[in-house]
């Protein structure tokens, strides 16, 4: 992860370029914590980019901002763009390379293609901002499934500002947004605002896949994009959840760990041994299978404990790094952002894990509640359309806040196409082709052999659950304690917007706007009705979901074996 500061429409005559700069530097080191290798800086009277480094690729050389040095044009990215060495073969013109690093063939792209071209040939995760002086114009974008966070806000002197997080704008921006996920923005083309250029088949409304299953033809796309994203010069590690997707992940990751993929597998590894880390409270339920999976592939494993009152004691710093008040992104978030502060310490750079597959596969418990083939795909669309809204938010926030970068290879766009065109009767849970009834069964029975069967065949857990049952029985006493009865009476005069309906989402939303006082920060936060993280729309699919306030997995009573005592 990198962080990006940038200050766009300057006009000189209403603000003063060198002071916008020391306010720039000021905000950037809001972020620094997303970049603590290096911090660059580019200024003109009309546009200032700030830089803050986490070096994962060409450590020596690719300092940003980059600038083309045949035109002037100046880059800032976040991100990782993982078929870099494709998209050098593209160019048809001769350009002065200067580094090896993935993101600076953006720079040639955009003088060469339109936008919305050039976006569609990369695969990776990235938000970036491009300035171009000779026609005082700027192009900035991020990824399609918003992996990569991006935030857009603007001054009472109506300077334009691009952030990495919110943070950084927070006391500066009158109005506030976050940048949509799968969008560019053309400043010569403001007029026609945020432009979409992510529009993939499985996306349309009304389409229906009818890809028959076929689990070798997933089994490779999955093991491809997992080789991409061992892209690395700094060593990695694997998270492991005990659940099916981190240790599928893992399990590809192990088979193409001893060769080093930046050079077509010709030469050794640069870090040969892997190292695997899970979390949980002492006990937890996926501790157990996630040392089986260790031990199968032969990872390194490390079991990462934390006590309740390490975790409560966090909830403050880990709601300022998320920049949200929703409920189950905080539960989970907690243990990940405990784990991720003692991987840093290991000086491991580089993560992989299993964010995506519940979306793409309805892996959540709910899913077993779907009526038919077509509400489970029009359902995993949905999720998949607000996934920077959680689970991409919690695995990049938790990560980038200790200098680590999480990558996540089931929202590799080119294995979405294939596992998203997918007739999506195989997906349901209850398939009568299926010995029993089981989430993600394509994906369980693709990979058989990668992993123990008790992990391949293990039962959905969320991750807010997997760390231990007692970790949100004690948010919610601890909440109970915080928040009195008279608080949550006035709920809604309190936080007329977005109102919390429980103490728990009380004390959240309390936390939030301590460190986020502004109005337009409360807009950037999702706030919606769900059970087991379900759409609004998906709890129509069974009556008990109606009166549910709990998004836990386990409020899905009849399929989870340890699900809440409904009254």
């Amino acid at each position: 992860m990198c962080g990006i500061l940038t200050i766009l429409n300057i006009d000189p005559a209403r603000s003063n370029p060198n002071e916008l700069r020391k306010v720039a530097l000021a905000m950037g080191r809001k972020i620094r914590h997303r970049g603590p290798d290096w911090s660059g800086i580019w200024a003109c009277d009309r546009a200032i980019l700030v830089h803050e480094r986490l070096s994962i690729v060409d450590v020596e050389h690719g300092a940003q901002p980059l600038v083309d040095t045949m035109n002037g044009n100046v880059l800032a990215v976040n991100g990782e763009i993982y078929n870099h060495k494709e998209l050098r073969k593209q160019l048809h013109e001769t350009h002065d390379f200067q580094t090896n690093s993935d993101c600076e063939p953006i720079l040639y792209l955009y003088d060469e293609f339109a936008p919305k071209d050039f976006l569609n040939r990369m695969n990776g995760i990235f938000a970036f901002v491009l300035y171009d002086p000779k026609r005082d114009t700027f192009l900035i974008a991020r990824d399609p499934v918003g992996v990569i966070p991006l935030y857009v806000g603007w001054d009472r002197q109506e300077n334009m500002y691009v952030s990495s997080e919110m943070k950084a704008l927070v006391g500066h921006c009158e109005r506030i947004q976050e940048f949509p996920a799968g969008h560019y923005f053309l400043g010569h083309e403001a007029d026609k605002g945020f432009q979409n250029y992510y529009e993939p088949k499985w996306a349309e409304p009304g389409f229906y896949p009818t890809t028959p299953y076929d689990p070798a033809v997933l089994r490779d796309a999955l093991e491809s994009a997992v080789k991409r994203q061992l892209m690395c010069d700094v060593p990695y590690g694997l998270l492991i959840s005990g659940g099916v997707d981190s240790s599928i992940i893992a399990a590809i990751a192990a088979k193409y760990s001893q060769k080093r993929v930046e050079e077509d597998e010709q030469s050794p590894s640069w870090w040969p041994r892997m190292h695997s880390f899970a979390v949980g409270l002492k006990g937890a339920p996926d501790f157990a299978p996630a040392r089986k999976v260790a031990e199968y592939i032969g990872s390194v494993h490390h079991e990462i404990t934390f006590t309740v009152q390490e975790g409560l004691d966090a909830l403050s710093d880990v709601i300022y790094h998320l920049e949200t008040f929703d409920i189950t992104t905080v539960r989970a978030s907690t243990p990940m952002y405990l784990l991720m502060r003692k991987i840093h310490s290991f000086g491991i750079k580089m993560v992989l894990s299993g964010e995506g597959a519940d979306e793409i596969f309805g892996g959540y418990l709910y899913f077993h509640k779907a009526p038919n083939g077509r509400e489970l795909h029009d359902e995993t669309v949905r999720k998949l359309e607000k996934l920077h809204l959680y689970d991409c938010l919690r695995a990049n926030k938790t990560s980038s806040a200790w200098g680590v970068e999480a990558r996540v290879p089931f929202l590799d766009r080119e294995f979405l196409d294939v596992a998203m065109m997918m007739d999506p009767e195989a997906k349901l849970p209850r398939n009568a082709d299926y010995p029993r009834p089981i989430e993600k069964y394509p994906l369980r029975k693709a990979f058989d052999g990668y992993i123990p069967d008790e992990v391949l065949w293990r039962q959905k857990e969320q991750f807010s659950d997997g760390v231990g049952y007692s970790w949100i029985d004690s948010l919610k006493a601890y909440a109970e304690k915080e928040i009195s009865d008279g608080m949550m009476g006035g709920a809604a005069h309190r936080f007329p917007v977005k109102t919390p309906e429980t103490k728990e989402a009380y004390l959240y939303r309390q936390l939030f706007e301590q460190h986020f006082p502004s109005a337009t920060a409360v807009n950037c936060v999702p706030h919606e009705k769900s059970v087991a993280c379900s759409t609004p729309t998906a709890l129509a699919w069974d009556a008990s979901f109606q009166n549910m306030v709990d998004p836990s997995g386990r409020a899905v009573a009849g399929v989870h074996d340890e699900a809440y005592k409904q009254k």
